[in-house]
């Protein structure tokens, strides 16, 4: 085996096995929003050669927790859950479209922006699951409900962004001097 190829090996086992760690760890107390969901796909995004793997994997991680949580609490699938898969969908084509130029500022750029992006999606659902009620008005308060789960949503997906991104390139650039 060559050295290129131990590190394709070891890279590839070191995401996926973040990537499921990262969906078990939402099956403990935490804040409300605080979770690795972004952090996971933008991850997988990034790092997964395969755009097919870098879409498909984290998803599978997202449901398998979804399952876990569903089986465990009784809430792990709700009305909203296709809006949350579709930003979280959309998070990993981020991720791809961050590839060629990983660094502290793209990664926080991408995270801040799949941060929005899920609070206008998934807040998009909310409102669509409540049957558009009273119109635009409602559209508007739905949003304004949802300002208070925005912080949390922001800070966890930096605070996962740079454990995921920064223990990947820590482990990796000591074994295999990446540049």
């Amino acid at each position: 085996m060559t050295k290129n190829s131990k590190k394709t090996s070891a890279s590839f086992i070191f995401i996926a096995s973040t990537i499921l760690i990262a969906a078990a760890s939402r099956l403990f107390p935490h804040i409300p929003n605080f979770t690795p969901i972004a952090a996971m796909a933008l991850f997988g995004g990034v790092y997964f050669s395969d755009k097919r793997l870098a879409i498909v994997l984290p998803l599978i991680a997202m449901i398998l927790s979804d399952i876990a949580i569903q089986l465990i609490y009784g809430w792990g699938f709700h009305d909203t859950i296709i809006y949350v898969y579709v930003a979280f969908i959309l998070t990993s084509f981020i991720g791809i479209m961050l590839r060629t130029k990983v660094g502290l500022l793209s990664v926080a750029s991408g995270s801040i922006i799949s941060s929005i992006l899920f609070f206008i999606i998934t807040n998009f659902g909310v409102w669509a699951a409540s049957g558009f009620q009273l119109g635009i008005n409602g559209l508007n308060a739905t949003y304004l409900l949802g300002i208070p789960f925005f912080a949390p949503t922001l800070i966890g997906d930096l605070f996962f962004n740079g454990i995921l991104f920064g223990s990947f390139y820590w482990l990796f650039s000591k074994t295999y001097k990446i540049a």
